[in-house]
This record gives structure tokens, C-alpha cells and sequence, in this order.
């Protein structure tokens, strides 16, 4: 599928990391772009500078009314054609750890906004996608979800998290296979350690401790190498319903 001056995206987590590298892209390659996030984001201020079709929308992705509100800025640019989702958050937390069990109330909120969020953007987004017309290759439009390769390898306190990316994972094949006769692709990317908010606060001697263990090439990867294979997904008609490691072969060990 090809990006026309009338096709919009809209990205999830767009106001830091790998959402606004998404947003950045998409905006250059000339569509216009709904960045959600919360309030309290540099959402606004990366609307600004992007110019008129890029437009900041608070959207808090497990709210309902919130997303329709999303949705509804992104119609009134032109058609949605796209749909990234970056919202998330990783509490880390054991099992059972010093102070007892992990709290219920912290392991159903990673749920909540990782999983529970990326399903209540793909499905009110897909409702959308469905009154277009199909463009010429028969595409309606595309979601891009985001999973993490801690769905597959996750490290001691990663329970909530790799529990919440976990299922994206599972979501992948069957909300490609529930819209395919729609005329809408789903594909999920599983980035591994990433130049983003989440890992900033690091020290150096973490940081550096992270980049050793990637085989190749040995530091952690870029937003703009997630937002190249969001750019990639769009253009290539055959992905479909099949999640991407984007980790430089890491496998991440326990600890």
C-alpha cells in the first residue's frame, strides 16, 4: 500500500520513542498523522512543528470514547489508512517478591493499557477502515501492533509485561485472519532493547551491559530502524498476520 496525500495514520505512544520516530516518518512521506497520547506528552509541541496535517489528539488507549475521538480527528484529515500502536508501560515487578505477591492492581494495569488498549484501538479502528473503499491492490488499510521480544523471552520481573506482549502476539494471526476478507493487514513488530523513554534513565554502565549482549550489531536498536519497518509493512502488500523480531539476534537471558 502506497501513502497518498490524502491517507492518514494514526500512532498510539506518539508523543516519545518509537511512536514519534513513527510519526516523524510518516509525516515525511506525506500523510497526515493523529499522534495519541497522554496529556501530559510532548504530543502537542511534535504537532506543532510537524505542520497542519500532523495533529495531536490526548487519547488514553483504554478509553473508549477517547480512541472515537482519535479516530475522529483523523477522518476529518482524510482516510485512515494506518495504525500503529506504541502505548504501553512496563512495571516491573516478581511474582513474589520482598514485600509478598505482586499486587493484582499492578499486573491487571500492565494488562490493561498494553493489551487490553492495543485491542481497543484495533478494533475501533478497523470499524473505520472498513467504510473505505479498497484502493487498487485491494488493501483498506493496515495495523501496525507493537509486542516486544520479552513475549518470548521474558526476564525475571517481566511477568506483567511479557504476559501483556505475550498477547499481542497471540492477537497477531487471528485479527489478521478475522480482516482479511476486509481488505485490512495486521502484523506486529517485537522490537528487543531500544533507544527509548523506558531505558533512558539507565547508567551508563547498564546501558553498556545492555548493548553487549546484542550479537549484532552491538548496541540497542533506533526508533527510526522501528519507524524504516513500519514504512516497510505498509509497502509490502504479503505482510500479513506474522509478528517481526527487530533485536539483532538477542535472545534475553533470565536476569
Amino acid at each position: 500500500m502506497k501513502l497518498g496525500p490524502t491517507d492518514v495514520a494514526l500512532v498510539t505512544g506518539g508523543g516519545s520513542g518509537l511512536g514519534e520516530a513513527t510519526v516523524r516518518r510518516l509525516a515525511a512521506a506525506g500523510a497526515g498523522v493523529v499522534i495519541c497520547d497522554l496529556p501530559q506528552s510532548a504530543g502537542k509541541s511534535i504537532a506543532e512543528e510537524l505542520g497542519e496535517r500532523v495533529v495531536f489528539v490526548p487519547t488514553d488507549v483504554t478509553d473508549e470514547a477517547a480512541v472515537a475521538a482519535a479516530l475522529d480527528a483523523a477522518a476529518e484529515l482524510g482516510e485512515l489508512r494506518v495504525v500503529v500502536t506504541c502505548a504501553g508501560i512496563a512495571t516491573p515487578g516478581r511474582i513474589v517478591g520482598r514485600k509478598g505477591p505482586l499486587p493484582l492492581g499492578t499486573f491487571r494495569q500492565v494488562i490493561e493499557v498494553n493489551l487490553i488498549g492495543t485491542f481497543n484501538v484495533l478494533r475501533l479502528a478497523a470499524e473505520r477502515m472498513i467504510g473505505l473503499d479498497a484502493l487498487p491492490d485491494g488493501d483498506r488499510g493496515v495495523v501496525v501492533m507493537t509486542a516486544s521480544i520479552a513475549a518470548y523471552d521474558g526476564q525475571v520481573g517481566q511477568a506483567a509485561y511479557a504476559s501483556s506482549k505475550g498477547g499481542i502476539v497471540g492477537l497477531t494471526l487471528t485479527a489478521a485472519r478475522d480482516l482479511a476478507d476486509k481488505g485490512i493487514r495486521v502484523v506486529t513488530i517485537a522490537p528487543g532493547t531500544m533507544e527509548t523513554p523506558m531505558l533512558a534513565g539507565l547508567p551508563e554502565e547498564a546501558r553498556t551491559a545492555l548493548e553487549q549482549q546484542v550479537p549484532h550489531p552491538a548496541r540497542l536498536g533506533r526508533p527510526s530502524e522501528y519507524a524504516a519497518l513500519v514504512a516497510h509493512i505498509i509497502d509490502n502488500q504479503l505482510l500479513n498476520g506474522e509478528v517481526i523480531r527487530l533485536d539483532g539476534a538477542l535472545r534475553m537471558p533470565p536476569r
